[in-house]
């Protein structure tokens, strides 16, 4: 119990539903001088999670037959606890609120050492042409592997 209530456990791996996982270690030159990973280190993260989401949706192979892929237009992080070297982390990602031509990413970070989620964050995907140098719509057989990995077909109907 806390001064302003009970105390709520914090998230742990084994409650995350996200359908993409990576595992990473740690690395001592990942740390800063205030002895806990540099915060720039957590988008890296992120988005080493979010290239594995588009290797297993075909995003990537689609972007190299076509010029029509992914760019990242936002991202946000919430830093929850420190981490430091030695550990392996766990990073996860889904996705949500996916309309014509973007959907959101959710990631969440979890230390194998602490046991609990220590950062949690989000970003706007884009689908983009890039030869005609701007948006284009999402390709339907991305979307169709991403309510295949994601196990539901109602990634389409979320409003932007």
């Amino acid at each position: 119990m806390t001064a302003t209530g009970p105390r709520r456990s914090r998230p742990t791996l084994a409650d995350d539903l996200a359908p993409v996982r990576l595992e990473i270690d740690v690395a001592w030159g990942e740390m800063d001088s205030f002895q806990h990973v540099n915060n720039i280190i957590y988008l890296r993260w992120f988005e080493s999670a979010r290239i594995e989401y588009f290797r297993q949706t075909g995003f990537i192979e689609h972007m190299q037959a076509t010029q029509v892929g992914p760019i990242l237009a936002e991202s946000r992080c919430r830093y929850r606890a420190p981490v430091t070297f030695p550990d392996r982390v766990t990073v996860t990602a889904s996705a949500r609120q996916v309309s014509e031509d973007r959907f959101v990413m959710d990631y969440r970070l979890y230390s194998q050492q602490q046991g609990f989620l220590v950062a949690e964050g989000d970003g706007t995907v884009v689908c983009y042409d890039f030869a005609a140098g701007r948006k284009a719509p999402l390709p339907a057989e991305v979307l169709r592997a991403m309510q295949e990995l994601e196990g539901r077909g109602d990634l389409a109907t979320a409003a932007e």
